[in-house]
């Protein structure tokens, strides 16, 4: 019987932009309508400080791209259109399409370290979990963090990760939030138990090891019943495609495998529902330290792919209240 590995499925590629900036390091899709998703350029080349927001429409094909004042990690939707609540170098703040403005509502994040930045997040009611990364990918110096949108109150969760990737925060009944998240350099998918409460993690629980790939495991996604994830992996090797693997969380195997032939550097997959019922997979892929002879071979690096799926419904994403909450 064919395994996911011995017969994966070849994902389109949907876009491929024009400039050398946005294709430097697409990542954190993330669905706004049906055939609609917005997606965060995290800076615009290897020695940007800033990056944008980005709103694609699958119809059109079409992707209106924004400047923030910095490096964003995420975006994701508020409850007003065009309004976007934004991890951004150190502060989170609300981000407005519709005028270019920018309001920041927590600052000084892991302002305790010095070389790290907001990285990947995701909402759970008005609370907001999400990590930072080591600009230099090698010191555990990186926070986890909680924002709590009941007393808008900024917790600290764990401050020794090194690069703060895929997250998702999940009712798993009787009462327990699990937060399944990856630090990128273990390569393994954990568990916590989530008190945002008392704001506090449970030791960590490996579900998932992944040390054996080329890979690393970069953004994360949960299927709609939250029993298996969808991972893409970042790999920096030469290689004639990058890989998007869905894995089971209760067994760790292997279920389907997506390729991004001529761009190895996966960074993120987020499921899409379509206007005609069906659900597509996105994967963003990066140009981010690949050289220019390797960028030849890999044509698509920096591209936005889209892949079929068997799903019938993805994950409700919540939204951010809009305006946003002040200090």
């Amino acid at each position: 019987m064919p395994t996911a590995e011995s017969n994966p499925s070849d994902a389109e590629l949907l876009f491929l932009p024009d400039s050398a900036e946005l294709r430097f390091l697409p990542e954190g899709p993330t669905a706004t309508a049906p055939g609609k998703f917005s997606w965060v350029a995290i800076q615009h080349g290897p020695q940007a400080t800033r990056g944008s927001l980005n709103l694609f429409d699958i119809s059109s094909k079409t992707n209106r791209s924004f400047e923030l004042p910095g490096r964003p990690g995420f975006a994701k939707p508020t409850t007003t259109e065009g309004v976007f609540v934004v991890g951004c170098e150190r502060e989170l703040g609300i981000f407005d399409t519709r005028n270019g403005s920018w309001q920041p509502f927590a600052k000084g994040i892991d302002a305790a370290v010095e070389g790290t930045i907001i990285n990947d997040g995701t909402l759970y009611g008005d609370n907001i979990v999400f990590g930072t990364k080591d600009l230099e990918f090698k010191t555990k110096k990186a926070g986890l963090y909680l924002y709590r949108g009941r007393d808008q109150k900024l917790v600290q969760l764990r401050s020794d990760q090194i690069c703060s990737n895929g997250k998702f925060v999940f009712d798993a009944g009787a009462g327990q939030l699990h937060l399944i998240d990856i630090d990128s350099p273990t390569r393994k998918v954990v568990r916590y138990q989530l008190d945002i409460e008392a704001g506090k993690l449970s030791a960590a629980e490996t579900l998932i090891d992944l040390t054996s790939l080329d890979g690393v495991p970069d953004g994360m996604t949960a299927t709609a019943d939250f029993k298996s994830v969808i991972i893409s992996f970042y790999n920096p090797n030469p290689a004639e495609f990058g890989e998007t693997r869905q894995y089971e969380l209760s067994t760790g195997q292997l279920q389907t495998t997506w390729r991004t032939r001529h761009s190895p550097q996966a960074t993120c997959p987020v499921l899409l529902p379509m206007p005609d019922g069906s659900v597509k997979l996105i994967i963003t892929t990066a140009v981010e330290h690949m050289p220019a002879e390797r960028q030849q071979q890999s044509s698509n690096a920096g591209g936005l792919f889209i892949a079929d799926t068997p799903f019938r419904s993805a994950p409700t994403l919540p939204l951010w209240p809009s305006p946003g909450k002040k200090e």
